[in-house]
């Protein structure tokens, strides 16, 4: 049975390099955590995300699909009953990529699937994931992983679906669901539907920025850091914060 380990980003890649684990990677590169993930179909919603992306961080739609589509198709051309390994870290930004993988896992039921969950010795950095791992704790990480159960898959699906068709309020209803592949799931599907308060005020994250820009610092450098210490929960990278910072500083 050949292994292959489904990756949520390069530079995790260039960190597994460095173990005795196999290298046969396939790299998620997207953010599903913002811009618009609507569509009835995967192709619609490749051509979403290429707009999305193109839009918003000047990159062409041709190089999207040849990064990112192009990989994640890779899926398709494996072998049956191969082993995949999933490693991503419980913050909501790589959660919500994992629900879209595993939909898209959902369609090869030979597979055998596995979540590989950091190794975090301190439980104030369960956010920070993979980026402290050391060449000992990836190789204990991967000989840890625990093999999803149909149910599991299941779920995950379920909550792509949920979290694709904005329905909060199963969201929140499908994190109550018992599961040893998923940790923090209840916390994480908290902190995105705070992102959407009913009174339509200013979202959770927007909150914390702006509270950051009133009594910290109106430095970004300053404000992205003190974000990442107060809502590592959320996963977001320097250029989802900025976006914020940009909107509430004018």
């Amino acid at each position: 049975m050949i292994t292959y380990h489904l990756l949520n980003g390069d530079c995790l890649a260039e960190q597994l390099r460095q173990t005795n684990i196999n290298q046969d990677f396939i790299i998620c590169r997207e953010c599903l955590i913002v811009g618009s993930v609507a569509a009835d179909t995967l192709d619609v919603f490749w051509n979403v995300r290429a707009q999305f992306i193109a839009n918003t961080y000047q990159e062409s739609t041709e190089k999207y699909f040849n990064k990112t589509v192009h990989e994640l198709n890779k899926l398709n051309n494996l072998p049956e009953h191969s082993e995949i390994c999933l490693w991503f870290e419980n913050d909501l930004f790589c959660q919500v990529n994992m629900w879209f993988v595993l939909s898209l896992l959902s369609k090869h039921p030979t597979f055998k699937v596995f979540r590989v969950f950091p190794v975090i010795a301190n439980k104030a950095d369960i956010w920070k994931g993979f980026t402290q791992s050391t060449t000992e704790t990836l190789e204990q990480a991967y000989h840890s992983k625990i093999q999803f159960s149909n149910d599991d898959i299941n779920l995950g699906k379920n909550l792509w679906s949920a979290y694709q068709n904005n329905d909060l309020d199963k969201l929140i209803t499908l994190a109550k669901t018992p599961s040893d592949c998923f940790d923090y799931l209840e916390e994480v599907c908290q902190a995105h539907s705070d992102r959407f308060p009913l009174d339509q005020s200013l979202g959770r994250p927007e909150k914390v920025v702006q509270e950051i820009l009133d009594t910290q610092s109106r430095d970004f450098p300053i404000v992205f850091t003190e974000f990442v210490k107060r809502e590592g929960i959320y996963g977001f990278g320097d250029i989802q914060i900025k976006s914020m910072y940009d909107r509430l500083i004018q």
